[in-house]
């Protein structure tokens, strides 16, 4: 049996009055994920478990069949580990935001989504001139970085109060600045980029082609080392993550998973969609299990952009989905589920912990009645599986 989950980050939603009051998922031409609709089952499940924020962190944690509250220790630590940085007992680690912020309002959460090369000039001009011990920047990719601590109570560290920067755009950052025992280390930092940024060549490029400058770092999603068990000792098969965000690769890593580089992904609207589904498609020639991941309907949502969203989720049914569909026959030992690990709607810029809409197609799984994939569908038949735990248990292991 083949395993094929495909996550469009963030493309659940509510009605918007400019699609017709229609969701971006239902004003979207998805011919094939109807498909799967038309010939396998649908409903609802809650990604995100009670009390925990409803992150992609979390969402996707549960959607690879690991429980987060057992398993999750912070954002950043899954990213480090996909940077191949192994933090120890005495250390955390913390996202660490390339943002814009004007006049002391958050503007915006990326920097304009700066380009990777153009952030690690960056990151190492914060080591090159921040020298403190225990202090160390690592670069990812664009606007996603990593800060690493050395303290002596990682307790004291991790329970200061942050705040991800994509959940206050065009907010005064006062009221939102890490607060709690040991935050004036984070405070520190933050105020030293502004002078190092201030002065860096790359800004003054991006100021001079109407770019959004890079003008501080914003710290946030700190934590300890986590410890996955392995996938393979879980549902008995290897398998890959296809993504270009750190965080997933990171517990993808943490959990055995082979991680594979994809050309042209960026995380953003001009990721390589077809390139997913064929590196995903070959990896499959070798393994049993692949996790496709796209960020681009996320971050349309964090954006506001109707447009963007509904783009970026039709191609997803037709670059990835409709890829996938073309290269396996009807009655091939095959299984896919497509599901967002959380809602972001276009109107709130941020996400929810609202139950989200599946599908699920392949051997073994029976027809329901539905005819397309939709939230109103999944509404319709109700919620399913109460946690993300659970639908990849039922998915990799039983028949419905």
């Amino acid at each position: 049996m083949k395993y094929i989950i495909i996550i469009p980050d963030g493309a659940a939603d509510v009605p918007v009055e400019e699609l017709g009051n229609k969701t971006p998922l239902e004003a979207a031409r998805t011919t094939n994920m109807d498909y799967l609709a038309q010939h396998g089952c649908t409903g609802l499940i809650q990604t995100i478990p009670d009390g925990m924020s409803p992150g992609s962190d979390i969402g996707n944690m549960a959607l690879m069949g690991y429980d987060p509250a057992k398993h999750m220790t912070g954002r950043a630590p899954l990213e480090a580990a996909n940077l191949n940085v192994t933090l120890t007992d005495n250390e955390v680690g913390y996202r660490c935001n390339l943002v814009t912020v004007i006049d002391s309002k958050m503007v915006d959460y990326s920097a304009g989504h700066i380009k990777s090369k153009e952030a690690a000039l960056l990151i190492d001009a914060l080591n090159e001139e921040i020298d403190i011990d225990g202090v160390k920047f690592y670069a990812g990719k664009s606007y996603r970085h990593l800060l690493v601590l050395k303290v002596r109570d990682p307790k004291t560290y991790c329970a200061i109060k942050t705040t991800p920067p994509h959940d206050i755009l065009n907010q005064e950052i006062k009221a939102h600045l890490p607060k709690g025992a040991e935050s004036g280390m984070l405070l520190k930092l933050m105020e030293k980029s502004k002078d190092i940024f201030a002065k860096h060549s790359v800004n003054d490029v991006r100021v001079d082609l109407g770019e959004n400058p890079a003008t501080m770092i914003w710290l946030w999603g700190q934590g300890t080392r986590p410890d996955l068990p392995s996938f393979k000792k879980k549902f008995g098969v290897t398998g890959s993550i296809i993504s270009a965000v750190d965080l997933v690769n990171g517990i993808g890593r943490l959990a055995g998973l082979d991680i594979i580089d994809v050309p042209g992904i960026t995380g953003y609207y001009d990721t390589n969609y077809l390139g997913k589904a064929q590196y995903a498609l070959e990896s499959l020639k070798h393994k049993d299990f692949v996790y496709i991941h796209v960020e681009a309907p996320d971050e349309a949502g964090h954006n506001g952009d109707i447009k963007e969203k509904v783009t970026a989720i039709e191609k997803i049914d037709q670059d990835i989905v409709g890829t996938i569909l073309n290269h396996y026959g009807e009655h091939d030992n095959i299984r896919i589920l497509v599901l967002p690990d959380h809602p972001t709607p276009v109107k709130l810029r941020t996400h929810t912990s609202d139950p989200v809409p599946f599908v699920m197609f392949g051997k073994g799984i029976a027809h329901d009645g539905s005819q397309d994939y939709s939230e109103t569908t999944g509404k319709k038949n109700g919620l399913k599986f109460e946690s993300g735990e659970a639908i990849i248990d039922h998915f990799m292991t039983k028949y419905l």
